[in-house]
């Protein structure tokens, strides 16, 4: 099959552009607003984006609470969400009013960040702290603005718990990621393997 995005005329019971952009690591937000209340919530568009410096993205469809958080204060955490913490995480993505402390709803310990000024999961085995360098809307191909906005933050600090590291690495075995999909399908880590990029011809 084939069909053009324009007017999702693609005959499905339902749009299948996120499946086909899958897997998707979870980008589980941690901000705090300017009137100090706490907020977490699970974003399906997130990932790493720069190595020097570290920089990570989330993009929020719609102007939700992360969104105004990050902006407003210029920080963020994103927390690593292994499989223990699945229940936690879709706990979190319930649609609350701005000031509910996601932290309790999902029955987690929120900490303070080292070097942000931004809650983290304390059940988390991986934690980035951020500093925002950057909130756009993205636009389309006329040039219009759209009703996604992403948020770019460079990594300022990285938390990883003791029991995760093996041989000298974060090891995702041990740490196993949840991994978003399209729909309601999340999936975990199957088997590993390795695969070591190819030399030219001639070359060292």
């Amino acid at each position: 099959m084939f069909y053009e995005t324009e007017g999702n005329a693609h005959g499905l019971a339902h749009d299948p552009f996120k499946a086909i952009v899958a897997p998707r690591p979870i980008g589980w937000i941690g901000t705090r607003g300017v009137d100090g209340s706490r907020n977490l919530a699970p974003y399906s568009f997130f990932n790493a984006v720069g190595d020097r410096p570290k920089l990570v993205m989330f993009s929020s469809s719609g102007r939700k609470d992360s969104l105004r958080n990050a902006q407003e204060t210029g920080v963020f955490t994103a927390n690593f969400v292994g499989r223990p913490l699945l229940d936690p995480m879709n706990a979190s993505s319930i649609a609350a009013p701005y000031g509910t402390d996601e932290f309790i709803v999902s029955g987690l310990t929120p900490l303070e960040g080292r070097v942000v000024s931004a809650p983290y999961v304390g059940e988390a085995v991986a934690v980035l702290e951020c500093r925002v360098t950057m909130v756009t809307t993205l636009k389309d191909v006329a040039g219009q603005d759209t009703d996604s906005h992403m948020v770019v933050g460079q990594v300022m600090g990285i938390h990883i718990d003791e029991s995760v590291i093996r041989d000298g690495r974060f090891d995702l075995a041990l740490a196993d990621p949840v991994a978003r999909l399209g729909y309601m399908d999340y999936a975990g880590l199957g088997p590993l393997f390795q695969l070591r990029r190819p030399k030219a011809p001639g070359a060292e």
